[in-house]
């Protein structure tokens, strides 16, 4: 075998391609896929009235994906909603956490709270950023919700009258340095845009109000292109068993998100975005 040997000069030439091509080679940095089982319902037999469940497999990157947590405030006239969205609150720093570190956007939006985050830089942030106009809206149809909540959903025994319990976010969320703060839909919309931000997860409540109607929420982000998933296990509903359909607020809740599943965005569960999905849950 006869080898083959290199003249120095040309070894001193070569030599500089070669670390070239070296610092050119990627290297693997981490993960900031998430990978997701989107729940949604399909009429299979349209007219029928009878909706599958689908469960699809979805990667959203984590650069074009962001988290709205949804008026989920310090307090509620309604003394049950609040408890369980103390409970709501407590649940959502790890899920959050586990975002951020794959570079997915946190916005907070306690709706009429603004006045206690003027001075905070991550309300700053937002509000002073260069502003982009929304398009058109989609015109989408808005068929009716499946439970009436006509009286204001409250399942308090005795009933309680409405105020302004609200403040500010509960305290239980942390605002990390790199968050924003805002209720004002064109405002959020602007700033997913210019961060070229596409898919928008919502967490929060209430899913038949707030979670949908909010200029910031699941319709008008849906109408303007915006791809929204609904954190099924991370809302509540304001719906009082005493109305129809006459459940309990539990099957409520559930009545709400499979309308939500049916008409409006596909929902998925926490625990999918903390780890990668190893297959359909429930």
């Amino acid at each position: 075998m006869r080898i083959h040997a290199w003249p120095l000069p040309a070894l001193a030439l070569l030599a500089p391609a070669v670390l070239l091509l070296c610092a050119a080679e990627p290297t693997a940095g981490p993960d900031h896929t998430l990978k997701l089982s989107l729940r949604t319902r399909v009429e299979t037999f349209k007219g029928g009235g009878v909706w599958d469940e689908v469960v699809l497999p979805r990667e959203l990157p984590g650069d074009e994906t962001a988290v709205i947590l949804c008026d989920m405030w310090d307090n509620h006239w309604c003394h049950n909603a609040a408890a369980r969205c103390g409970e709501l609150a407590k649940k959502m720093p790890p899920v959050l956490d586990a975002l951020r570190a794959r570079g997915v956007l946190v916005v907070h939006a306690p709706s009429e709270c603004m006045d206690f985050y003027k001075d905070a830089p991550q309300r700053k942030r937002i509000h002073d950023a260069p502003r982009v106009e929304p398009p058109a809206a989609l015109d989408l149809k808005d068929p009716p919700l499946p439970c009436d909540s006509s009286d204001g959903g409250c399942d308090d025994e005795p009933p309680s009258k409405f105020s302004k319990a609200w403040t500010r976010e509960n305290a239980a969320i942390p605002v990390a340095d790199g968050d924003v703060i805002s209720d004002d839909g064109a405002e959020i919309y602007s700033y997913l845009k210019r961060r070229g931000i596409k898919n928008l997860l919502v967490m929060g409540v209430h899913a038949n109000m707030c979670i949908l109607n909010r200029s910031f929420a699941i319709k008008q982000m849906t109408k303007w292109g915006i791809h929204c998933v609904l954190v099924r296990d991370l809302t509540d509903a304001m719906y009082n068993p005493k109305m129809k359909p006459n459940v309990s607020h539990e099957e409520g809740t559930e009545r709400i998100i499979e309308h939500i599943e049916k008409y409006w965005c596909p929902s998925v569960l926490s625990a999918d975005l903390i780890k990668d999905a190893s297959g359909p849950r429930r």
